[in-house]
């Protein structure tokens, strides 16, 4: 009887002893299964405080930025507001307009055709529209070559910024734009350089290499867009640009002296102040930022179009778009500190995009700004870009 005692304590600490032992297991079983969500969870923290910094240093309302890593995983972030009357926050998966980069799905699906040898890059363009009626009124127009369309290279000018073309659209917000409309505003006019001995950034370029594409396939562009590139790659946060009612796209500012409508608030009871149906191939695509990060990733990985052509598209001629800066099919070229990025800036009344690939890292980046007023941002959208990669990088 006088050793029982013991026999009791010393089997109630092997048990506590083993309930320590199996919690302390457990609590290092979480702790290694949870480290990635972690170190993912204090990436996306840098990122939010770097994105409020940026927008405490400029004057926009709001913005959404898009990520897609080099492990094939993406995601979003907002900052700011997307409607200042009604003072509601930005969310990631807000919807704006792309502007200019619209131009690279565009180029892709020229790529694809090209490809099946429905295209040809060094074909003259009156090989597809030499017998329209308008043609030969179109300034370079026996000379110019697919390839000089996509890389601004053709001598065909802007038709968005001729003053005629601006009280056609703000006097009647409603119609809908035909190519050939568009294109009027140029015909009889004098290039300002030969095709090919020049550059000249220009939507132009764009809607007449949008009419070969439909010419080539019989069908509308945005059904070649969505069969071929939005529905393979999954990128359903994107979509035309096509009415003045755009499902999910947010209220844009492009301050009260804008030349598109004249007013600084774009959308009025949802329905925009014009027609962005215009814009077509110039751009002509609304998405979310992080749609727009995935989409440059596969573009520039050759998941758009057969990867063979990639050289094609990244073989640039010098363009007037920052330092050392090359324009190729559909893609502007920059040097960073990073290193070469391929991408697309853009710009539409009351919104501005940029997206950037980084090859060396595999990784993709897009920013959006519900504003197109001057001087709202503190400094370029690129470099809201670059500075999101070096935190990434690190």
């Amino acid at each position: 009887m006088a050793h029982r005692p013991e026999r009791s304590v010393w089997t109630v600490w092997l048990a506590m002893l083993a309930i320590a032992l199996i919690a302390w297991n457990a609590e290092t079983a979480a702790r290694k299964q949870s480290k990635p969500e972690s170190s993912a969870s204090l990436l996306r923290k840098r990122l939010e405080e770097k994105f409020d910094e940026l927008h405490k240093a400029g004057r926009f309302p709001g913005a959404t930025a898009g990520f897609a890593l080099a492990d094939g995983s993406s995601f979003g972030l907002a900052t700011g507001l997307s409607d200042r009357e009604t003072k509601t926050p930005m969310k990631p998966d807000d919807r704006m307009l792309q502007g200019s980069v619209g131009k690279t799905y565009v180029a892709a699906v020229a790529l694809q055709l090209v490809h099946e040898k429905k295209i040809g890059l060094d074909d003259r363009i009156e090989k597809y529209l030499g017998r329209e009626s308008w043609f030969a009124r179109l300034p370079n127009a026996r000379d110019i070559t697919v390839r000089q369309l996509m890389n601004h290279t053709s001598g065909l000018v802007r038709y968005e910024f001729k003053e005629q073309f601006l009280k056609d659209l703000t006097g009647d917000p409603d119609k809908s734009w035909k190519p050939e409309e568009l294109v009027a505003y140029l015909l009889d006019t004098q290039a300002p350089f030969a095709a090919g001995q020049g550059w000249d950034y220009s939507d132009t370029n764009y809607i007449v290499l949008g009419m070969i594409i439909e010419r080539v396939t019989k069908s509308r562009y945005y059904d070649e867009a969505k069969k071929r590139i939005l529905t393979p790659l999954k990128l359903r946060n994107t979509v035309p640009s096509d009415s003045r009612i755009i499902q999910g796209l947010i209220q844009g500012y492009a301050g009260a002296d804008n030349p598109f409508g004249g007013r600084d608030p774009m959308l009025v009871d949802g329905k925009f102040a014009i027609n962005p149906q215009f814009e077509w191939c110039g751009g002509g695509i609304a998405s979310t930022a992080e749609d727009l990060a995935r989409w440059a990733k596969a573009l520039y990985e050759g998941k758009a179009f057969d990867k063979s052509l990639l050289t094609e598209m990244l073989d640039g001629v010098p363009a007037r778009l920052g330092p050392q800066a090359k324009y190729g099919l559909g893609v502007i070229i920059r040097p960073t500190s990073l290193g070469i990025t391929y991408g697309h800036s853009g710009f539409f009344p009351g919104y501005v995009t940029d997206m950037m690939y980084f090859p060396e890292h595999k990784l993709a980046i897009a920013v959006q700004v519900n504003t197109s007023a001057p001087r709202t941002t503190g400094k370029p959208l690129s470099r809201f870009i670059t500075d999101f990669a070096e935190i990434i990088l690190q």
